[in-house]
């Protein structure tokens, strides 16, 4: 069963290799036709809300024939189509007409409402994106109005090294626009184009320097490593102090409660008459199981993930590599779910087997697929290219239905078979012992409090710089930075879970194994609440599409935060509760 697992695993890895690697460089001859395909158009402020190229009333063929995309570029939106244009290798044109259009009113007014909410365009060549505006509009306060243009002419200026392609960009000021504002109806506009070829020295392995350094949008993304290293210090100062105290208080207790093992405990609070109820097994077994399964799943992940983007292994023009790779791992490591939720199902004598395996499947899939739906379906109505297609919901369908699901189900035999018994460092007594009245700031509330803002803290500064990346039109490019916080985010987690179930457990509260999820699982509420900060103070999205892209999506993404965390807790808590019970003596 593990060699078959670990089969899959082989396959599925080699699939996310390949996803990722880069595309071969294309050779042309000079005079060969280079294909240029139109992608897709949406307002600036709301990076989610795209719309196919050709749903606006531009030139198009007789015929729109589509490329073939792959799942990650799907994933992301791309919708690309053959365009009119005629680009020749190495040829200049300085000027070619590409169509002549007679607007209806219908047109003029979809051709208004677009220049008004600041749409763009993108168009790819040989793998390259271009971006431009399709138009501009000017305020005028005297009187009060504003003056809409369209551009009608796209000049490409395009890099080449020998027989390869290195850069291309899009430029759609060379010729003056057509004022849209007091255009009436049969308005004619003649679209022109035209192209230059310039060589330079750069190589072709190099050209993902030019890609970056090319900046359509204003660049919000800077090097932050100050700030970042900042936090880091910190933070790191504060989980000093705490593991010192802590460190220290636990000494003393330890050698008070073994130098007087005669007496029950000194401490009418002290955490060692607990003993006989710590390791009580807690309520609603297989959920919190499925939970910690789900957590490490996507703990393995998140590391996989960002270790390949640290060795840069996600191409600039490989588009939708990291969305394909996330589908590909994310099927892939449902067996370490199943594994973790089983075998630690079998250590709390669960017995209903099968139920676990399903709600360990299902417990992140079913919220996922119900927002998803949600979200898609509103993409769906507006037409946008967001929307997947039904190809493309039945591929993702399948690969869980075969892949996904059967790898937890082989997990969980697997963490069943291999899995042993709860092995206690002190018996469990028979009646449970009563909880003494809690103060309130001892209180669960006031825990996840604490435990879900001090990690939050810890990340709030990359945390801004990954939702541009996310929701914005940044680029993100620094995985190391990444790879740090990431650490330092888990090491806090770490740190907070143990010092607050030291004082839960001191004040006579053995309840632990669910207080230390939900007090580090926090952490994704206080994500939600940034999120909405965000999206209304520091972004300009707006419109149903984009609202509702970014708040279902932003759910997911805190659940998944309550998941990591709490799984993170959840472990570090049971580990530092059996290093102190194990190393005192018993009566």
């Amino acid at each position: 069963m593990a060699g078959l697992i670990a089969l899959v695993l082989v396959v599925v890895f080699s699939a996310c290799l390949s996803s990722v690697a880069a595309a071969g460089a294309t050779s042309y001859k000079a005079g060969e036709k280079i294909t240029l395909y139109v992608n897709k158009v949406g307002p600036f402020f709301n990076p989610q809300e795209t719309y196919p190229y050709y749903s606006l009333p531009v030139c198009r063929p007789n015929q729109v024939v589509f490329r073939e995309l792959n799942l990650g570029q799907l994933l992301i939106g791309d919708r690309m189509a053959i365009s009119p244009y005629k680009i020749q290798f190495k040829e200049n044109v300085a000027s070619a007409e590409l169509c002549t259009l007679k607007f209806s009113d219908e047109g003029l007014s979809q051709l208004r409402s677009a220049v008004e909410d600041l749409f763009y365009f993108e168009f790819v060549l040989d793998d390259v994106r271009m971006k431009g505006f399709i138009g501009r509009m000017e305020e005028h306060l005297f009187p009060h109005e504003h003056v809409l243009f369209f551009w009608t002419h796209h000049h490409f200026k395009i890099l080449y090294n020998g027989n390869n392609v290195i850069h291309a960009s899009v430029n759609t000021t060379r010729k003056d626009p057509v004022q849209l504002d007091k255009a009436g109806a049969n308005l004619t506009i003649p679209f022109t184009y035209s192209v230059e070829w310039e060589e330079t020295k750069v190589k072709y392995a190099d050209r993902d320097q030019l890609a970056k350094r090319a900046k359509f949008f204003h660049d919000n993304v800077q090097i932050h490593w100050l700030s970042v290293f900042n936090s880091a210090f910190l933070t790191v100062m504060l989980m000093a102090f705490m593991a010192a105290i802590l460190m220290r208080v636990l000494n003393s207790d330890m050698v008070r409660y073994n130098e007087d093992i005669e007496a029950e405990d000194p401490d009418e609070f002290g955490w060692k008459v607990l003993h006989g109820d710590v390791f009580r097994f807690p309520p609603h077994k297989s959920i919190l199981c499925a939970l910690i399964g789900n957590g490490t799943q996507f703990l393995a992940l998140a590391v996989g993930i960002i270790i390949m983007a640290c060795f840069d292994m996600f191409n600039i023009h490989r588009h939708g590599s990291m969305a394909t790779t996330g589908v590909l791992l994310y099927a892939s490591t449902c067996c370490v779910s199943g594994y973790v939720s089983s075998r630690f199902f079998r250590a709390l004598n669960g017995n209903r087997w099968a139920w676990n395996i399903i709600l360990t499947s299902s417990l992140f899939t079913v919220p996922f697929f119900v927002m998803w739906s949600v979200v898609n379906s509103v993409a769906w109505y507006y037409q946008s290219t967001q929307a997947l297609p039904f190809t493309t919901i039945f591929l993702l369908i399948l690969m869980w239905l075969l892949g996904g699901f059967p790898l937890t189900v082989l997990g969980g035999i697997t963490g069943r078979n291999h899995g042993d018994t709860f092995n206690a460092p002190c018996r469990t007594k028979n009646i449970p012992r009563e909880i003494p009245s809690l103060p309130i700031h001892h209180t669960l509330m006031v825990r996840m409090l604490v435990g879900g803002f001090l990690p939050f803290s810890s990340i709030s500064v990359e945390l801004y710089y990954v939702f541009s990346t996310l929701w914005g039109r940044q680029t993100y490019t620094l995985y190391g930075i990444l790879l740090l916080v990431f650490a330092i985010l888990i090491s806090m987690t770490v740190c907070i879970s143990v010092v607050q179930t030291y004082f839960q457990l001191r004040c006579g509260d053995y309840r632990w194994w669910w207080h230390s999820v939900f007090s580090a699982g926090a952490t994704g509420i206080f994500v939600f609440v940034y999120a909405c900060f965000y999206y209304f103070m520091r972004s300009q999205m707006s419109g149903t599409l984009q609202t509702v892209e970014f708040f279902g999506y932003a759910i997911l993404i805190c659940y998944v935060f309550f998941l990591t965390q709490g799984t993170v807790s959840f472990f570090s808590s049971l580990l530092f509760t059996r290093y102190i019970y194990g190393s005192i003596k018993m009566d």
